[in-house]
């Protein structure tokens, strides 16, 4: 598997938290990512957007409304300025995570620093790429993740500043895809990322997965049940935003060797 060193050995293992348990906390929050990684998750998935200085900072959306409550975008605050709002996701969890602030890509990758053989799925946004310049946000996050290259992959919907960020040194990269069609699939022949993300339900389910030099990861998946069905069908890695729960399911303690391959023809 060419996302870790170590394959695993339960297929709960090769579950990936997406942006953290945001299932039970604020996506993309430090209580989110160490809920995750408490829980045994060995991947994580998180978002990158950078401030009016350019600091990236753990987050999803440009918009800082649904998360904030505050009407504004994050590329036009300052760091010092995103540290006075709260991650508290109010329409979901109320007053219960009135503290939670705003993590900064550093402060997680102190967190992640606390499990060692943890690997991380770090997402730049589009929207930051749009705004400071593909080459820009290459180099600043290859020089943010020079010391974690060991566990962390770079990944984006945007082919052009993963090349970047490759010819800038970043090892690994995965391409996540808008479009499951052949136009994509040359891209990714050309592209050759360590890993291909895809949203299950665009694959149609008689379509081979396309081989290459990439594994496989699909988003988002809260169903054992479904997890197995593409486990099966020869996927790596499934993301999950209630990763505590599918962690947790009898289904997924079986062994990866369990697991039943459908035959080619059927495929």
């Amino acid at each position: 598997m060419k996302t870790s060193t170590t394959p695993p050995q339960i297929l709960a293992h090769r579950l990936v938290a997406h942006r953290g348990d945001s299932q039970n906390y604020p996506e993309n929050s430090l209580s989110a990512l160490r809920a995750a990684l408490s829980a045994g998750a060995r991947y994580i998935e998180f978002d990158v957007q950078f401030t009016a200085d350019e600091v990236p900072m753990v987050f999803h959306d440009d918009e800082l409304q649904r998360i904030t409550g505050v009407s504004a975008k994050i590329h036009q605050l300052t760091t010092a300025e995103l540290a006075l709002l709260r991650a508290s996701e109010t329409q979901r969890f109320g007053k219960q995570f009135s503290d939670e602030p705003i993590p900064t890509l550093d402060d997680v990758l102190q967190l992640l620093a606390q499990w060692p053989d943890a690997t991380a799925f770090v997402e730049i946004k589009q929207e930051t790429v749009a705004h400071f310049g593909t080459e820009a946000v290459a180099r600043r996050m290859v020089a943010a993740l020079a010391a974690h290259q060991h566990n962390c992959i770079l990944i984006s919907f945007d082919a052009a500043v993963l090349q970047a960020a490759r010819n800038a040194g970043m090892q690994r990269i995965g391409w996540v895809l808008s479009q499951w069609n052949n136009a994509a699939r040359q891209q990714a022949e050309q592209l050759a990322p360590d890993v291909l993300f895809c949203n299950y339900k665009k694959i149609p389910e008689r379509d081979v997965l396309w081989q290459g030099v990439w594994s496989w990861a699909l988003y988002d998946i809260v169903d054992p049940a479904i997890a197995l069905h593409w486990f099966a069908r020869g996927v790596q890695l499934i993301e999950t935003w209630d990763v505590t729960a599918m962690l947790c399911d009898p289904r997924l303690q079986a062994s990866e060797n369990t697991v039943q391959k459908p035959e080619k023809n059927n495929d």
